[in-house]
């Protein structure tokens, strides 16, 4: 029996190529091992059947970006303010393969790479559900940090209590007096959808910033779900499950 190696050091030897290029390979979900598909350069194979499965590329991994349906009671706060505590549950760990969306339609193959290199761009209060966005893609990222204050957000929320007078006008004349975190609010645009229900829909929503404004005219917040982020929305994403952004797809 030979001793335990690297798979990308066994699979170079098999192909007579790179050590890079063998891990290009396996990280695009390439190579099996004993017919399993293995996604890890550093496993450690032995004397199993490893195998380059038809089609494989050597073309750098294409980064994409992932719309998760984010159920309440899940984290998702950028690095910086995540609570880091144990067993709390975090967006991130719903983006596996066994939760991706049976109707996307990108055609894209799921690779743990994709999940391990996406980052959080928009952040959702922990009580909230509705749409969230993660991305390796610089264009994307890049896009969602310099167009955070002009991408709109339509968010619902079920509250409880009674609105003080005048309160729905003074929601949606926020550019005239409410500051959130020491910075002036953008304008936005809020009205009832039912006897307890209210859309906003405003621009470069922050974890928190609902709640505030509703505290504000007498309300407390019992849900909230975000539908949309700029263009993007839910559509028929159920929740806990993601799906891919299509390539004509803009925020």
């Amino acid at each position: 029996m030979t001793e335990p190696v690297r798979l990308a050091k066994r699979l170079a030897e098999m192909l007579a190529c790179s050590r890079r290029e063998a891990e290009q390979y396996i990280e695009g979900g390439f190579v099996t091992v004993n017919g399993v598909v293995v996604e890890e350069p550093q496993a450690r194979v032995q004397n199993q059947a490893i195998v380059l499965l038809p089609g494989a590329s050597l073309l750098a991994l294409t980064p994409v970006t992932l719309l998760l349906h984010k159920p309440a009671g899940y984290e998702s706060r950028d690095a910086a303010n995540a609570s880091g505590d144990a067993g709390i549950q975090t967006a991130a760990q719903l983006l596996t393969a066994a939760n991706h969306s049976p109707d996307d339609r990108s055609g894209i193959r799921p690779l743990k790479k994709h999940f391990s290199s996406s980052e959080l761009l928009t952040p959702l209060a922990t009580a909230a559900s509705g749409l969230v966005v993660f991305s390796g893609d610089w264009r994307v990222a890049r896009k969602l940090r310099e167009d955070a204050r002009l991408l709109e957000h339509e968010v619902v929320v079920e509250v409880s209590g009674e609105i003080r007078p005048g309160g729905l006008e003074r929601l949606n004349r926020i550019d005239h007096g409410f500051t959130y975190r020491g910075a002036l609010l953008p304008p936005a645009k809020v009205s009832w959808q039912s006897e307890k229900r209210l859309r906003f829909a405003l621009k470069g929503e922050m974890p928190g910033q609902i709640a505030y404004l509703c505290e504000s005219v007498g309300l407390k917040i019992e849900a909230m779900k975000r539908l949309r982020v700029g263009r993007m929305s839910l559509s028929q994403l159920q929740p806990g499950q993601w799906r891919y952004l299509m390539p004509y797809e803009r925020f």
